[in-house]
């Protein structure tokens, strides 16, 4: 929908200047290293959840298939001249802790991160490893990077949002839903940027400018999320928006299904809660460049000298189905602006 060049965004000639200063370089494309190599990623999803088993069978068109594909494109094969392992967070602080003690114990070459809670636990767990976080919306307030610009330690990644994120997510849907009194908020706590915060205040600012009212709807367990949802099904009338937040995610299909029970419209920060059956989503295109900074790291790169990237293209999606079985009629000048309408 939207164009965002980063400030800090490295085109492939400035990678080529960067791998050509380490003592690898890209002499050694395509080679076998001296040794196999140990390429480990953390997820907060469950290892059979639909989106683990289609990131490890569709190549580029999900993170981590994107990663595979990305570095075999750059010389680097699974199996061959590295090895690829995957550990999952999911199942409650034991196994938190003990998926991110199993992964440090192999000693791995880099490590790819997936939430803040994770990135935090393995900088917890590590001040050598390379760590690449593939979504952080604020890396230099969660003490991850020294700037965004120079990041230093051993850690660099990829930013998925802003703060302003969180008036856009009200502007838009205000547009779907023009008559609604308040806005309720989903969101973990524990999992969410600065415990909501980080959204919450230009969320505030835009509800104020607009004159709807601000209902925070925080849930610690799945059990709360229906409860959460049914108080926004009576009067006055209400939408919702759900926060970036890792347990969201693992719960999108709790979170949809309880929607659709009470009929209530929330809009969605990533594309993963449309292809569970969501109203709208406005958030970052999905964008593998992850392969570039391991292959960096790979030959040699610091991961504190390589800048922390934002999201390029911001994308609108629409399920004009699910807003007809919500009684809704999505305004022409909304759906004309959407990147998909799904039906």
């Amino acid at each position: 929908m939207t164009e965002r060049p980063s400030a800090f965004a490295v085109d492939r000639r400035g990678f080529i200047r960067l791998a050509g200063s380490t003592a690898a370089g890209w002499l050694a494309l395509g080679a076998t290293p001296d040794r196999m190599r140990i390429v480990a990623s953390l997820t907060v999803l469950p290892l059979d959840d639909e989106l683990t088993r289609r990131s490890m069978t569709d190549s580029a068109t999900t993170r981590l298939g994107g990663l595979i594909a990305g570095l075999r494109q750059r010389g680097w094969v699974e199996g061959v001249n590295y090895r690829f392992e995957i550990r999952s967070t999911f199942g409650g602080p034991d196994k938190f802790k003990a998926a991110v003690r199993e992964l440090i114990d192999l000693k791995p070459d880099v490590i790819l991160t997936g939430s803040t809670g994770e990135t935090a636990a393995v900088m917890a767990a590590t001040k050598t490893i390379p760590i690449v976080f593939a979504t952080s919306n604020d890396p230099v307030g969660n003490g991850f990077v020294e700037s965004l610009a120079h990041p230093g330690g051993n850690v660099t990644g990829f930013t998925s949002s802003t703060a302003e994120m969180g008036g856009k997510w009200l502007q838009l849907i205000r547009e779907a839903v023009p008559d609604i009194a308040r806005v309720g908020v989903l969101f973990n706590p524990a999992t969410t940027p600065r415990a909501g915060r980080f959204f919450l205040d230009s969320l505030e600012q835009e509800a104020a400018a607009s004159g709807v009212a601000v209902v925070l709807a925080p849930v610690s367990a799945t059990a709360d999320i229906d409860g959460a949802i049914s108080r926004f099904s009576e009067p006055p009338k209400a939408a919702m928006i759900a926060l970036v937040d890792s347990f969201l995610v693992v719960n999108r299909q709790t979170i949809i299904a309880a929607t659709a029970k009470y009929r209530v419209p929330m809009i969605y920060p990533f594309h993963y809660f449309m292809d569970a059956g969501g109203l709208m989503s406005y958030g970052p295109t999905l964008e593998v460049r992850s392969a570039d900074y391991v292959d960096l790291i790979l030959r040699g790169t610091k991961a504190g000298d390589l800048p922390v990237q934002a999201p390029r293209k911001y994308e609108l999606l629409i399920n004009r189905t699910v807003a007809n079985a919500l009684g809704l009629t999505i305004p022409f000048t909304l759906l004309a602006r959407a990147d998909e309408i799904r039906e």
